[in-house]
């Protein structure tokens, strides 16, 4: 079996737009009776709500059962305190009247005493790369921080900003872009930068007394983890014969961390990093040396062609470990078995990685236990002393699945502070299981496990052990039939009653058409875009979850539609949740709620469907809870044909006390993510992401022809950045 030559995306193609899911998993109307009324549904899973505020350390008290009115109400007191921005398309960023929107962390930004400011022309020496802020600004978390340098959750002024930094912009990197020569990378130099651009950032923060912030250029914290940090497996799948290679064939150890996007946090004060769109990376033209399971687990995660960066072909190394640096992306079988080569490479990567940015000297940890898949996050439930811990995921990509893991050991209040022990304990061993959404508003978590039947004699794939099924967790939740998702994206849970939000992106013709769509994925319409046609689901939907009686443990959940993106002026049918000019928006992807303004939502876009009107923007919202709205039946068009979709709906913004409005519009070709706040919820970060991604290779020699030139304006090569955003007046965001 041969595989394509290429995998680098057509220009203007996102990585994350590419799906790998062959499956056909029947529309879930074929697979279950409606047995239950939608109001029993919802009683029975709202009635234990309990009310208490969750974080990162708070604890969930237990609740009892109940009936409808003991399920807790929409936040009626919590109002959205300012008047919303306007769409549009200029190159800046825009935030309402009595806000001030200030860079923090520019992408080159030194933060080490002995490293130079930032020329931005790509003559920047690449060794100091390892000790400047990353490219593409994605997820992050502000921990904050006591005056003894210890984790302080509620601290107002001080604490580690740790941010991912997901992919590079490679055209204004360089001084003319990549150097390639006969489809080779010839400048081992700029192969450098890029590995070092990749990863995290963790960087001290602080506001003066003036309310202006900063950061720190030598503070003792400040670090990079890229993609030639050592790090362990840890977790089922270390030191099993899948994860051998020629740098470590005990399957232990491993180098670096790669394509991280969002992220996620412990009730211990670790940060979590997410390995999204880590396959593309990898070198393989050609199967031959593979095994049958290996080629079947490459072609289900989407590992072929030369890589997006070539990094695997870069020539002139100066040492063999230098040449070993490069090799490692080649999954081809080069050698006599996996020790002597990288054939098991892009095993070692699809993981949830745990950090302390605490303690500078600690080896990172693949967490495998959390499964192998393109993760978008992992976002931490209700944390309740005497219960286990649990995280919500999406796998990033067109069709694929919703997770979550629970973990054996119950949360001990006293593991608080404990660093990378306490995430040897509850991360390690767990329940790992994938969402099947009902027709009839209901769900049920499936775990994957080699006892399941559906697992141990799936024909698509042959698992070789337990420790396979975390390896191929996409082969396992196939073979259980969950259900394909318009991207999963941000999951986030609301303080107030710990309903799981889950932004899905968008979907197109092939994966969303009018025959395929089911109730949690009900829209298949058409969007037209200057003249274009964009068919399938352009514009993309939030849904929200209950696990059943408020346990996150629970097997069983309801669910409803909380948000559909859509343009204010598209019919009833693709505006159903009745947007306006002062929150319409498409393509949701960050998702975060505040924990300092409990029930305050924001959300944030990443978008191509609707940049003919307006440039990627950040909203904030007061939603209610699951099953605040009712059924609704969905018209879609198919040619002449109209086909109905029967879904649950939310209360639109404005009913039962609900809010939505635009706070944030960024400069030109960003993408609006990642997002955190101080203690006291006084700052707010965001990042703004590839500003003037568009521009071409062959105008980097002409400034006036870049797409943007934020933040820096003038003539200059744009940058991502973090934002730190705050209110004139001193108080607290978005209220």
């Amino acid at each position: 079996m041969n595989f394509p030559t290429t995998h680098v995306p057509a220009a203007g193609v996102d990585p994350d737009d590419i799906g790998y899911n062959p499956t056909r998993n029947p529309a879930f109307a074929t697979l279950v009776q409606a047995r239950l009324s939608r109001r029993n549904l919802l009683r029975g899973s709202a009635a234990s709500a309990g009310g208490a505020l969750l974080g990162s350390v708070s604890l969930v008290a237990c609740g009892g059962g109940g009936g409808d009115d003991d399920a807790p109400p929409p936040s009626r007191r919590l109002q959205l305190g300012f008047s919303p921005v306007a769409k549009g398309l200029a190159d800046v960023v825009v935030v309402p009247a009595g806000y001030s929107a200030r860079v923090l962390l520019r992408l080159g930004d030194p933060i080490a005493a002995d490293v130079p400011a930032y020329r931005n022309d790509g003559s920047d020496d690449p060794a100091t790369y390892d000790r400047r802020a990353g490219d593409h600004h994605d997820g992050m978390t502000w921990f904050g921080m006591d005056a003894q340098g210890r984790w302080s959750p509620q601290a107002p002024a001080r604490g580690l900003l740790v941010q991912n930094h997901e992919a590079i912009t490679p055209v204004f990197l360089h001084p003319e872009g990549q150097t390639v020569e006969d489809g080779a990378r010839t400048v081992p130099g700029e192969v450098l930068r890029e590995f070092y651009l990749h990863g995290v950032s963790i960087v001290e923060t602080a506001r003066a007394e003036n309310g202006g912030w900063s950061y720190a250029q030598d503070s003792r914290f400040n670090r990079r983890v890229h993609t030639l940090t050592p790090m362990e497996l840890s977790g089922p799948v270390r030191g099993s014969a899948h994860v051998a290679t020629r740098h470590d064939p005990t399957g232990v150890r491993v180098r670096g961390t790669l394509n991280n996007c969002a992220n996620g946090s412990t009730p211990w004060g670790t940060y979590l990093t997410c390995e999204e769109n880590w396959a593309g990376y990898f070198r393989l033209t050609s199967a031959q040396g593979l095994d049958a399971r290996t080629r079947a687990n490459y072609q289900r995660y989407g590992v072929s062609g030369a890589g997006r960066e070539l990094w695997a072909t870069t020539q002139g190394a100066a040492s063999a470990a230098e040449q070993d640096s490069y090799d490692r992306w080649n999954a081809e079988a080069r050698g006599a078995g996996a020790a002597d080569d990288y054939r098991l490479g892009p095993n070692t990567y699809g993981w949830v990685v745990e950090i302390d940015p605490f303690d500078p000297t600690s080896t990172p940890r693949k967490r495998t236990a959390l499964g192998r898949f393109g993760h978008e996050g992992a976002a931490l439930g209700p944390v309740q002393a005497g219960r286990p811990l649990v995280w919500y995921m999406g796998d990033d990509a067109r069709n694929e699945y919703v997770y979550k893991f629970v973990s054996d050991a119950i949360w001990d209040p006293a593991d608080q502070g404990r660093g990378m022990a306490a995430g040897d304990k509850y991360l390690d061993r767990g329940r790992l299981y994938v969402a099947r959404f009902h027709e009839d508003g209901s769900g049920e978590w499936l775990q994957l496990t080699l006892a399941q039947p559906a697992i141990r004699g799936y024909a698509g794939y042959a698992f070789a052990d337990e420790a396979d099924v975390y390896l191929n967790a996409r082969h396992a939740a196939d073979a259980l039939g969950a259900t394909r998702m318009d991207r999963p994206e941000w999951t986030s849970i609301n303080p107030l009653n710990g309903d799981v939000y889950l932004t899905l992106t968008n979907n197109n013709a092939a994966g969303r058409p009018p025959t395929r769509t089911d109730a949690a994925n009900p829209r298949s319409y058409n969007d037209p875009k200057n003249g274009k046609d964009q068919k399938g689901n352009p514009n993309g939907h939030v849904v929200r979850f209950a696990d059943a009686g408020r346990d996150p443990a629970a097997t069983r959940f309801t669910w409803d539609v909380y948000l559909f993106g859509a343009r204010a002026t598209a019919p009833a049918d693709v505006n159903l949740s009745g947007l306006t000019a002062d929150n319409d928006f498409s393509s949701p992807d960050g998702l975060w709620f505040s924990q300092a303004t409990p029930g305050l939502l924001w959300l944030e876009t990443d978008d191509g469907a609707y940049t003919d009107v307006t440039n990627c923007m950040l909203l904030a919202a007061i939603p209610g809870q699951v099953g605040d709205g009712g059924p609704r039946t969905v018209n879609n068009q198919d040619g002449a044909q109209t086909r109905q979709q029967a879904t649950f709906v939310g209360a639109r913004p404005g009913e039962q006390g609900t809010q939505l409005a635009r706070f944030l519009v960024g400069p030109r070709g960003c993408e609006i993510t990642g997002i955190a706040e101080s203690g006291d919820g006084r700052a707010l970060f965001v990042n703004v992401q590839h500003p003037g991604e568009d521009t071409a290779a062959a105008d980097i020699g002409a400034p006036a022809r870049f797409q943007s030139h934020w933040p820096d304006g003038g003539q200059a090569r744009p940058r991502s950045a973090t934002l730190v955003i705050t209110r004139d007046d001193g108080g607290v965001i978005g209220i």
